[in-house]
């Protein structure tokens, strides 16, 4: 009989090596499509919104309407349940609270000759966040990502969500915008929304951060604008990888590898253990508590195309796995999990033992829960403030500190053969005497 997930002995590094890759080819598929949407969005505006609201979403928007008025984000806030609501505040001020201990400092320091150098931290002046659809709404992404924007000092806060059949937004995300203070909303979706808040249109301004989760053609069109302006990361497929001993209990391995399964027929999900036991029992688990999900059949394809439990030799070896596939999200349900935490370099996130599962950093703990996939947690960070920021070097030198200057830069200079910057040392020297 044919297992729901594959146990991987021998070459558990390439198996790791092609379910890293899958974004990049997934990004090169969309690209040129993506890049067509983008141009068509800047050649023709909100004529190009409304054609590919009802190309892509079926349905029909004019532009006076692609903005979600006050009435109807009252009216979605007043029919959550107010035990959710009560959820989402308190999420929102962990959040807060989370990121305003990443702020950073403007400083200034005086040199020897009287120079003085500094660097100075600002927030940018607008953002965009976006809010995927689709499959499912998330007001916790929403949560997260104005939080990190208004935590940096963001004024303007956009706030860009595909509409349904009906041309709505979920409620319970127009809530989460709610609380969260932010009241410009726009009912776009995909590609054409991040071409709008790159670019701009008749109808709406044009930001300088675009941050937030989106299926492969928004990643694709963050890509494509990025250098117009700034983006948080390319993520997606989500992935977990579960880093289990003897100590696990297996049903609780195997429920957590399905928390992540469920987003996406194309998320990964990893077991990587030493103890064959375990492997067998979480093997068996998956089986029986898949059957009673509402999401099974896109959890069931997700841990039968991208999922496995990787046995290593060794502890050693299963945290080298670890670090060469660099997950997005990694759970240590080990004896000691703190002892392996120093040998862990790469994760976009790390849940510490067995009552810290993934679900608890995606919607409560306060750690942004937007982070780095597909192995860019080797140089990427999680969605943060410092996405939100910009830094500007001062530099002022007095007379003094000039002139013990002058000569090395004007030899530095025509070395590189720019006369005109030495000219430009030159001159002041010149004038000075």
């Amino acid at each position: 009989m044919k297992q729901l997930i594959k146990i991987i002995e021998k070459d558990p590094e390439g198996f790791l090596d092609e379910l890293a890759h899958r974004k990049a080819d997934d990004l090169d598929r969309v690209l040129p499509a993506v890049a067509e949407i983008i141009q068509q969005v800047r050649n023709s505006g909100d004529k190009a919104l409304v054609e590919l609201t009802r190309r892509f979403d079926g349905v029909e928007l004019s532009p006076e309407k692609f903005r979600v008025s006050a009435k109807e984000i009252e009216r979605a806030a007043a029919r959550i349940e107010p035990e959710l609501a009560r959820a989402l505040e308190a999420a929102y001020g962990r959040i807060c609270d989370y990121h305003r201990k990443q702020l950073e400092n403007s400083w200034f320091t005086s040199g020897p000759d009287g120079e003085i150098l500094g660097q100075r931290i600002l927030p940018v002046e607008s953002a965009a966040l976006y809010a995927p659809g689709g499959k499912a709404a998330y007001p916790s992404s929403v949560l997260m990502g104005i939080g990190a924007a208004r935590s940096a000092g963001v004024q303007r806060v956009a706030l860009f969500s595909p509409p349904d059949r009906e041309a709505g937004i979920n409620p319970a995300v127009l809530a989460a915008a709610r609380i969260a203070g932010v009241e410009e909303i726009y009912r776009l979706g995909g590609a054409q929304a991040i071409a709008a808040a790159a670019y701009g249109t008749e109808t709406i301004e044009p930001v300088q951060v675009i941050a937030g989760p989106g299926n492969i053609y928004v990643t694709a069109a963050k890509k494509l604008v990025f250098g117009t302006v700034n983006i948080d990361m390319l993520a997606g497929p989500s992935e977990i990888v579960v880093l289990a001993d003897d100590t696990a209990e297996p049903a609780w391995v195997a429920a957590d590898l399905l928390s992540q399964a469920e987003h996406d027929e194309r998320a990964g999900a990893l077991l990587i253990t030493v103890s064959r036991k375990l492997a067998k029992i979480v093997q068996q688990e998956l089986a029986a508590q898949l059957e009673s999900l509402p999401k099974k059949e896109i959890a069931g394809s997700s841990i039968r195309d991208f999922g496995a439990i990787l046995l290593a030799g060794s502890l050693e070896q299963a945290i080298s796995l670890v670090n060469r596939f660099a997950p997005e999200h990694l759970e240590l349900i080990l004896h000691d999990p703190w002892a392996a935490l120093g040998k862990i370099r790469n994760a976009g996130a790390v849940f510490m033992g067995a009552f810290t599962p993934e679900a608890v950093g995606d919607y409560w703990a306060g750690p942004n829960h937007v982070l780095p996939t597909g192995g860019s947690a080797r140089c990427f960070s999680p969605l943060g403030v410092q996405v939100f920021l910009k830094r500007s070097s001062l530099i002022s030198f007095n007379e003094e500190a000039f002139g013990r200057a002058a000569g090395p830069v004007v030899r530095m200079a025509r070395a590189e053969g720019l006369e005109a910057h030495a000219r430009s040392i030159e001159i002041r020297n010149i004038r000075g005497k």
